[in-house]
């Protein structure tokens, strides 16, 4: 199993940078606009969410499915040293910039430590693991050092170990490639996905359900709103939580051990509706 303790958010160590540095545009996802480095005015004097138990409720399911993969606490507790932006306004404008760059970099390590999991002794694991370091060392800058990060740049060498990773571990499977593939709304019904290529795929209102997607690689997947109720998700690959929270499922999913079931899930698959058979007539 892959260690990624250290890439899960701990609001508890954090100074709220994720309700700060971010912009929001009004839209399904959040219910108002907020500008990058202004506080949303849900943000308490303690850094925590005063609508987080009420965040789908009150039109904000982005926050809900928002992830820093731990880049918050980073930046929190070591880039800044456990300073806060509201009593050391002199930190403000550094520290959001420098989440804006820890933060897909962290992303990447998420990723990167997956891979390694999948992925045997030899020269992939070799690389795998040295682009891993070299993220690692870049995400752990100076907030000098980080302002002149190219994350672009960086993910454009990586992004090549990460597809030979998913290759390998789908050897054999024969899944199809369907890499950004528009699959909006799209019927999948009970569809054999087994070792398909989803990277990037666009399957926002998809159905899902009953769907085999195991060992199939997920990698930016958009699977908000799909109903994966009864699918086989239990070895998909590249699969993160975000994913699970902004799409449906129910106690008949399949996940793996490292993933949990979402609160807001269906606990019971409703009935498939039957006619009642007509009356002969007398």
């Amino acid at each position: 199993m892959a260690d990624t303790t250290g890439l899960r958010a701990d609001c508890a160590r954090c100074v709220g940078l994720c309700c700060v540095a971010p912009a929001f545009a009004a839209s399904a996802d959040f219910a108002r606009d907020k500008p990058a480095g202004r506080p949303c005015h849900h943000l308490r004097v303690d850094s925590r969410c005063g609508i987080h138990d009420e965040l789908r409720d009150r039109g904000y399911p982005g926050c809900v499915v928002f992830d820093c993969f731990g880049a918050g606490q980073r930046v929190s507790q070591v880039t800044f040293a456990g300073r806060d932006w509201r009593t050391d306004p002199a930190t403000a404008a550094g520290m959001f910039a420098a989440f804006t760059v820890t933060r897909p970099l962290h992303e990447l390590l998420w990723y990167l430590t997956e891979a390694l999991a999948l992925t045997p002794a030899g020269p992939l694991h070799d690389e795998l693991r040295a682009a891993r370091d070299a993220t690692d060392a870049l995400a752990g800058g100076t907030p000098q050092e980080l302002s002149t990060v190219d994350v672009d740049a960086h993910r454009d060498r990586v992004n090549p170990l990460l597809a030979a990773a998913s290759d390998a571990a789908r050897a054999g499977t024969g899944g199809a490639d369907r890499r950004g593939a528009l699959l909006l709304g799209a019927d999948l019904r009970g569809a054999d996905l087994r070792g398909a290529n989803l990277r990037g795929a666009r399957l926002l209102g998809a159905d899902l359900r009953s769907a085999d997607l195991r060992r199939a690689d997920v990698t930016g997947a958009d699977l908000r709103g799909a109903d994966l109720r009864g699918a086989d998700l239990s070895d998909t690959l590249f699969l993160h939580q975000s994913q699970l929270e902004a799409a449906r499922g129910d106690r008949h999913t399949s996940l793996p051990a490292r993933l949990r079931r979402p609160a807001h899930w269906t606990t019971v698959v409703p009935p498939t509706p039957t006619r009642r058979p007509r009356r002969p007539r007398r």
